[in-house]
């Protein structure tokens, strides 16, 4: 039912990412600036409300708090289809980001309350590929939006989505119930801030999720502006990452065994992102335009092997490192590297990628290398503050 759920959100989000950025221009008449600083805003506020919603999960039960989080978020994009004031957008976009924020941190607290420590890795891989294939599937629907191009279609397209969280919700009811934590074992809210080891590495992962918007905003502007490659590319590209995630998400996960391995994992997922980024620093060099397409194809080749090792290995790290009576409030602190990336990473990678050229790559690269680098690091020093035997001994020989 996890999956079920995950997948049913997932095509309407696929279709609402497609196509909301000419609807909220189009149609609801917001200004480029007006729309890019209320996202900014709004990541923000799922930003912070990440860890609330977290420790809500563990005081109320993840699965209550995960169903009544996919309902706010339908009547958030349910908002968007009356909206025509930035105002009433900026309201309606706090919504959604803070229901979307604190709805993956529920679900990842119920994933670790109902499957065994062991397989909870891959149980995520198969979860992402699902969400993958959603995501593909909603896209297409959104192309034939953006083909028409009308209001009706538009509109049709948000209510898709608006229903998607709806049934969302309903699967999530005939998912087993798990108690909720008393009050006395959860501790404070912000307890996970004072865990240093976990507060470094989620600093770590939030850097590695820079790569978020690189096929999405990046790529896009990069191939218009500084290739030569046709502008098809563009969709070649995000095909290309959309299908090997649904593929081998799932093998790629099963390298991951304990922590020791996915530290492993996300530090060579470091150097992959790396050399991704070195690619596509030289498909923008005075190249004809199938030298610069192939360099495209090699370098997003790259960044997708890099995207599913760094998922694969954080996962593994953000489960086992935290307390089995926490585990929404940990998720949650975990997860806010998302809304971050999705908050900063637009204005960090245009300015980096589309200002700055192939030095920016590199130095967004370099980011990646180091980020993974220290993730060992980190880890060990986070296994050596667990001494109460939170985390299996044979999880300790972290390399």
């Amino acid at each position: 039912m996890l999956a079920a759920s995950q997948l049913t959100d997932a095509i309407g989000n696929g279709a609402y990412i497609t196509c909301s950025v000419l609807y909220f221009t189009r149609i609801v008449g917001l200004s480029p600036t007006q729309l890019g600083v209320g996202l900014t805003v709004s990541w923000g506020a799922g930003f912070l409300a990440g860890v609330p919603l977290g420790h809500l999960a563990d005081r109320w039960g993840p699965r209550r708090t995960a169903t009544a989080l996919a309902i706010g978020t339908c009547l958030s994009v349910a908002a968007f289809l009356v909206v025509r004031s930035f105002p009433l957008f900026m309201l309606a976009a706090c919504g959604y980001a803070c229901c979307q924020s604190g709805l993956a941190s529920a679900r990842q607290a119920l994933l670790a309350a109902l499957v065994e420590r062991t397989e909870r890795t891959a149980v995520r891989a198969y979860l992402q590929a699902a969400t993958n294939a959603g995501l593909a599937l909603g896209a297409a629907v959104g192309g034939l939006a953006l083909h028409f191009n009308t209001a009706n279609g538009y509109l049709a397209i948000l209510a898709m989505d608006a229903a998607g969280f709806a049934v969302s919700g309903c699967l999530l009811l005939r998912v087993p119930a798990v108690a909720a934590v008393p009050a006395a074992t959860a501790g404070r809210m912000l307890a996970v801030l004072s865990d240093r080891p976990y507060a470094l590495l989620t600093v770590l992962n939030t850097i590695m999720l820079l790569r978020m918007p690189i096929i999405s905003l990046a790529i896009p502007l990069w191939i218009v502006e500084r290739t030569h490659a046709a502008s098809w590319l563009v969709s070649a590209v995000l095909v290309l990452n959309t299908v090997a995630v649904m593929l081998w998400q799932v093998r790629v996960s099963r390298r991951v065994r304990d922590l020791g391995s996915a530290a492993t994992l996300v530090r060579q997922s470091g150097v992959l992102l790396l050399l991704s980024c070195a690619v596509f620093a030289l498909s923008g060099a005075n190249v004809p335009g199938w030298a610069a397409a192939v360099f495209l194809l090699l370098a997003a080749a790259l960044q997708v092997l890099g995207e599913m090792m760094q998922s694969a290995g954080a996962w593994e790290i953000s489960f086992e490192l935290a307390p089995a009576d926490r585990q929404g409030q940990y998720q949650g602190f975990f997860g806010t590297g998302t809304a971050v990336a999705r908050m900063l990473g637009p204005v960090l990678l245009i300015t980096l990628i589309v200002g700055w050229g192939a030095s920016g790559w590199l130095l967004l690269g370099g980011m990646f290398l180091v980020a993974g680098l220290l993730n060992g690091p980190a880890v060990r020093w986070a296994v050596r503050t667990r001494v109460d035997g939170s985390v299996d001994m044979s999880t300790r020989a972290v390399r």
